[in-house]
C-alpha cells in the first residue's frame, strides 16, 4: 500500500516527483547515506531540491509500531510551519507499506536558498560570530522559536547548530526533525533541558559566557535569572558531562 503527495504548485515536476516509483529512480548528487536513508540533491528549471529517501522506518520494532521516521519527518516540518518557524517547504511526501511493515518512504523540499548551517560557520570561525549585533539578531530568532516549540509541549531532540539554516537576509530556519515529538510533565522537562544543551555544546565555545546567558534569559522572556533558572542552567552545562 503507498501513499504519495505531490504539492499542486509543483505538478510540472510530476514525472520526476509525481509518484514514489520515479522518486526512487531519481539520479542526484548523494550528499549523505546511512543504513536507513540518503539524502540526493537534484536540480529542476535552475531550483535544487533535496530527496531524502527512506528504506527503513528504525530500528526493532519501529519497523511495526509507531510512525516511521519519514513520517515524523514531514509532519515536524509542518508543524514547524503552523507555529511560524521558518523552514524548508515541503514538495512532495510519502510511503508505502508491506503488509504491516513499512516498506520505503521520500520527503523532497525545495531549497533554501544562501544559506548556511551554523555549524559550517563555527567550524572556520566565521566573522559574523565576532559581530555582537548580529549574534544578538540571530539569538533572539532562535530563543523565539525554540520558546514557541517547548510551549507547545514539543522538542527538537537534535537541536545541533548543524541543523540551524541562516540566510543573507540573517533568517534563521530549523531543519531535519525527525526525532521531534511531543512530551509532558518530567519528560518533557527533560528534552527541554536536553534541546537546550544540545544548543550549548558549540556556543560554549564560540560565544561568550554573557551571549549565552542572554540568549537563555531571551527563551525565557525576562530580564533576570531565578532559583529555577539557575538550577536549569546548571543542568544544561552540565548535561553533556562525561559524553563528549
Amino acid at each position: 500500500m503507498a501513499g504519495w503527495n505531490l504539492k499542486p504548485a509543483y505538478a510540472h515536476l510530476h514525472a520526476d516527483f509525481g509518484t514514489l516509483e520515479a522518486v526512487f529512480a531519481l539520479q542526484g548528487e548523494r550528499l549523505t547515506r546511512d543504513p536507513l536513508s540518503e539524502v540526493v540533491r537534484v536540480q529542476r528549471d535552475g531550483v535544487n531540491y533535496y530527496v531524502k529517501r527512506y528504506v527503513g522506518a528504525g530500528k526493532g520494532l519501529r519497523r511495526y509500531l509507531g510512525r516511521p521516521r519519514v513520517k515524523s519527518e514531514w509532519q515536524n516540518l509542518k508543524r514547524f510551519a503552523e507555529w511560524g518557524i521558518p523552514t524548508a517547504e515541503i514538495v512532495a511526501h510519502g510511503l508505502e507499506r508491506r503488509g504491516a511493515a513499512f516498506g520505503r518512504g521520500a520527503l523532497i523540499t525545495r531549497e533554501l536558498p544562501r544559506t548556511e548551517d551554523l555549524s559550517a560557520l563555527a567550524e572556520r570561525n566565521d566573522a559574523r560570530l565576532a559581530d555582537r549585533a548580529w549574534v544578538d539578531g540571530i539569538s533572539r530568532q532562535l530563543a523565539t522559536y525554540t520558546r514557541t516549540m517547548h510551549d507547545n509541549h514539543f522538542t527538537h531532540n537534535d537541536l545541533k547548530w548543524r541543523n540551524l539554516l541562516v540566510d543573507d537576509q540573517n533568517t534563521l530556519f530549523f531543519i531535519d526533525c525527525p526525532n521531534g515529538a511531543f512530551w509532558v510533565s518530567f519528560w518533557l522537562r527533560y528534552r527541554i533541558t536536553k534541546d537546550l544543551a544540545c544548543l550549548d555544546k558549540v556556543a560554549k565555545y564560540k560565544l561568550s559566557r554573557t551571549q549565552r546567558l542572554r540568549f537563555y534569559l531571551q527563551y525565557r522572556r525576562r530580564e533576570r535569572l531565578n532559583a529555577s533558572d539557575k538550577l536549569r542552567i546548571r543542568h544544561i552545562v552540565t548535561f553533556f558531562e562525561g559524553r563528549e
